[in-house]
């Protein structure tokens, strides 16, 4: 598993937001979604309807980018991995009571399992700067 610095788990604690890249037929497409980071892993929700969601489903790599940008002091974590798309299950409601307690926009459109699924990454590999 992929080790992360003490900066780097305090930059991507400190943030909600990145992009992520998947791929499908050497096709990219990126898109931005809020995001929570726990235990070296990174989770996401998505709705079955997506791009992401429909990419995903024929090729689990994904690659993200939480960055700071300012013109002296841009900061960056970039991480590319594998995904696992959590569905339903103990893990699923987990996830779900999270997301509910951090972000309001779930408060404000909360959904149920098999509505919209959760995305789980795990890093193979990573690169940052900015975080000294």
């Amino acid at each position: 598993m992929i080790k992360f610095t003490i900066r780097e788990i305090e930059f991507l604690q400190a943030n909600e937001g990145c992009r992520v890249a998947t791929c499908t037929k050497d096709v990219p497409h990126i898109a931005p979604v809020t995001y929570y980071f726990e235990d070296g892993y990174f989770y996401f929700a998505t709705d079955y309807d997506t791009k992401k969601y429909t990419n995903l489903k024929k090729n689990n790599k994904i690659a993200i980018s939480v960055d700071i940008y300012s013109p002296t002091k841009h900061k960056a974590v970039i991480v590319q991995g594998l995904t696992i798309l959590v569905e339903k299950g103990p893990e699923f409601k987990r996830l779900y009571d999270i997301f509910y307690k951090k972000f309001a926009w779930v408060r404000e459109n909360p959904w149920k399992e098999g509505e919209a699924p959760f995305v789980k990454i795990t890093p193979k590999t990573k690169t940052s700067w900015g975080l000294g």
